[in-house]
């Protein structure tokens, strides 16, 4: 259920952006996935931030797990399972 209403607070709080901004619900579709990609790439600042605050190489995994999860499987990547 918190995971519900975390996910509810988040529309709400993109929808008060959208009203600011003068965007329509639903967004066109450029301007939807450009907030979807801005959604996954905002996922990835935190475990970037952890491990720049523990001293690890934050460059090996910006190419390895975050390019992974933002762009998905790319073509001629060997599969990782």
């Amino acid at each position: 259920m918190k995971l519900y209403l975390l996910s509810l607070g988040a529309g709400l709080l993109v929808g008060v952006v959208y009203s600011v901004l003068g965007v329509r619900s639903p967004a066109p579709p450029l301007i939807a996935l450009v907030g979807l990609l801005g959604i996954l790439a905002g996922e990835q600042i935190v475990p970037i931030a952890r491990r720049a605050l523990q001293g690890q190489d934050i460059a090996c995994y910006i190419r390895g797990n975050c390019a992974d999860h933002v762009l998905g499987q790319l073509p001629g990547k060997p599969d990782k399972s």
